[in-house]
């Protein structure tokens, strides 16, 4: 928490200096990914892929000869849903689960810009996000061959629902991307890599095997500058 606050004390002082505001609003696809081992598979992470929808705000301050800072909030939604599985040798019964992911992002990016035609600028930008997990749920179903019915429904945040598998709400990722802009609209898109462990516990009860892995996400978007500074 304490680098947290010094990021934002930095960028804050560096907004005074700033010469030339830009406000936009931005939308575009994202895939967030788990990346955990567990109790069974200690030594392997396990990719698990969201599909999603990235919608906020951006804001730029521009510094000096092209350097300045970029922060945003946004606002992510991720699903996934696995394929039928079956429960042992048999073709019935067969199960499978369906997960949905929310939560807010406040991205922190140091970049730089560079004209490389009239009005047309390619971008360059890395710096850490904080991401805040708003709901995560994980959904079973159960076939048995006559009727599709559905089993239970998992926090995925919860220890009472997921034991030593639940999830941390707070994550922090560093993430590295480029774009383009053209007059007032822009294209980016980059790669935020976890920092920290997403588990809750630090071992598995019962198990030689501490938790380990990482939550990342690739994303690309669309926006539009609305007002800026003169």
């Amino acid at each position: 928490m304490k680098r947290i606050v010094i990021v934002v004390l930095l960028v804050a002082l560096t907004m005074q200096v700033a010469a030339n505001d830009c406000l936009g609003f931005q939308v575009g696809y994202a895939q967030p990914t788990t990346c955990l081992n567990s109790a069974g598979n200690k030594d392997n992470l396990a990719e698990t892929m969201y599909n999603g929808l990235k919608v906020g705000l951006v804001y730029d301050a521009m510094l000096i000869k092209g350097f300045g800072v970029s922060m945003g909030l946004n606002y992510t939604f991720g699903a996934n849903t696995t394929p039928w599985e079956s429960v042992g040798k048999l073709p019935y019964p067969k199960t499978r689960s369906k997960s949905f992911y929310h939560q807010l992002e406040i991205p922190i990016d140091w970049q730089y810009k560079f004209e490389i035609a009239q009005n047309t600028w390619v971008i360059l930008y890395t710096g850490p996000t904080l991401q805040c997990g708003l709901n995560f749920t994980q959904k079973n179903f159960k076939d048995n061959g006559k009727e599709i019915t559905p089993t239970d429904e998992n926090n995925v945040f919860s220890e009472n629902d997921m034991k030593d598998h639940a999830l941390k709400r707070i994550n922090v990722t560093w993430g590295i991307g480029a774009g383009f802009q053209y007059e007032r609209y822009f294209i980016r898109g980059g790669y935020d890599f976890g920092m920290i462990n997403p588990y809750k516990a630090q071992s598995f009860t019962g198990y030689d095997a501490y938790t380990r892995g990482r939550f990342d996400q690739w994303q690309i978007k669309l926006g539009m500058y609305i007002w800026q500074t003169k």
